[in-house]
């Protein structure tokens, strides 16, 4: 039970931030990879200001930094809550308008703009659990981004709330924005000395009550195919074309296994995300997911075994198998943490809900973060049917996932010496 009446903030605020266009660029060597992201940025710390958080900060690299000092005589752990700015490149998200969808009904909603956009149940099952809840969602020609913004306001709202009630005893409290999530680099410029939190929770998860302390492990291979170029009217028993080995290679590929589209819970898989090239030398690359580590060595062996296959008809032709390491589970750090978790499960308990605890077929920014030391589970904002245009939140969730955050202030508090 929260000590004073809980009066939201999270949605006026989630409703300005979509509309900021925060799309990261996996193509830009630059970080923040889109300048643009910054402009998310200005505005939180310009709010958090405004709220009394005075060393709230927006360094070179896109990152928000604030502080909510400890009121209380104990010695608590610091613990950081995070969230990402960023949206995924797979969908745009410029010019965005969010509508919100009242007392929601239980029936298909159409978006305003592009009536072909249509969140039936039938292939959203979770907006029947949302029945009397306000649903927001943009008008069908962009996504909404509530990935992960919906996080950013609910730490906003929480934050609000913890500063203007010292009755909520906590310790120190690191706030921290990340930019460039959703193309794998959102922590590769985090300074860990500065941020110096003992524990960490992104606020990035989907269904309300839900816990993630799994993640995928994950790599990415680049292929490099090299071929034999020459004029196309001379080819004859010369050429060898990079972009048709390319072609056969990923016409090889099983249709049946280790995609994303044939494989679900537990299983991992192998997945073309990109192919450019010419005739003499063509480039694929693949995110390869697995929960263990030993799934992904199998996975990339496979898939080097079938580019030998290949490459086999092709003697003039050489390829290259790059693998590099993008995160990993973060089960294998929280393993040795579970006080962490279990504060966490402890806080949606007391926001009245029921916790669920379940692994991730992805990854988050507490992937790599539990690896460099801030063991990082990761909670829900109440996002679904993200890096799409039917993406879509719920207003209560986001109030819940706020709630959330305080009482997890709370618990460490109440735990500490």
């Amino acid at each position: 039970m929260l000590p004073v009446p809980f009066k939201h903030t999270v949605t006026e605020r989630f409703l300005r931030y979509v509309q900021i266009d925060t799309q990261s660029d996996p193509s830009s060597p630059t970080c923040p990879s889109t300048m643009k992201q910054k402009d998310l940025g200005k505005v939180l710390v310009e709010e958090l200001h405004a709220m009394g958080i005075t060393d709230a900060e927006l360094d070179e690299y896109g990152y928000v930094y604030a502080t909510i000092p400890t009121n209380t005589t104990k010695t608590v752990p610091v613990i950081c809550f995070c969230s990402h700015m960023d949206t995924s490149p797979d969908c745009t998200g410029a010019n965005v308008k969010p509508q919100i969808h009242k007392n929601y009904g239980g029936k298909d909603i159409v978006l305003p703009a592009d009536k072909t956009q249509v969140l039936k149940t039938a292939d959203h099952p979770e907006l029947l659990q949302q029945i009397g809840n306000d649903i927001i969602t943009a008008d069908g020609t962009t996504l909404l981004g509530a990935d992960n913004k919906a996080g950013v306001a609910a730490i906003m709202d929480a934050a609000h709330y913890i500063i203007k009630h010292q009755e909520v005893k906590h310790g120190k409290i690191r706030i921290l924005f990340t930019p460039d999530e959703e193309i794998g680099r959102g922590v590769d410029k985090v300074d860990m000395k500065k941020l110096g939190a003992d524990a960490g929770y992104t606020i990035d998860g989907e269904t309300r009550g839900h816990i993630e302390d799994e993640t995928f492990s994950a790599d990415m291979v680049t292929i490099q195919i090299y071929g034999v170029s020459t004029h196309p009217g001379f080819a004859k028993g010369k050429m060898q074309s990079a972009l048709k080995i390319a072609s056969e290679l990923v016409s090889s590929l099983p249709k049946d296994r280790i995609s994303p589209e044939t494989t679900e819970g537990k299983e991992g898989f192998v997945h073309l995300i990109h192919m450019s090239g010419t005739i003499e030398k063509t480039t694929l690359q693949f995110i390869i997911r697995s929960f263990s580590r030993q799934g992904l060595v199998d996975l990339e062996q496979e898939l080097k075994e079938m580019t030998a296959v290949v490459m086999k008809k092709y003697a003039r032709s050489t390829f290259d198998f790059t693998v590099t390491e993008q995160y990993r589970n973060m089960k294998e750090v929280l393993e040795s943490h579970p006080s962490v978790v279990q504060n966490a499960v402890d806080a949606i308990e007391r926001s009245g809900i029921s916790p669920h605890l379940s692994s991730i077929r992805g990854g988050t920014d507490g992937s790599r973060l539990s690896f460099m030391g801030l063991p990082c589970p990761n909670i829900f904002a109440g996002e679904h049917a993200f890096h799409s245009r039917q993406e879509w939140v719920s207003v209560q969730d986001m109030e819940k996932a706020a709630e959330v955050v305080v009482n997890l202030a709370m618990i460490w508090e109440e735990r500490a010496e």
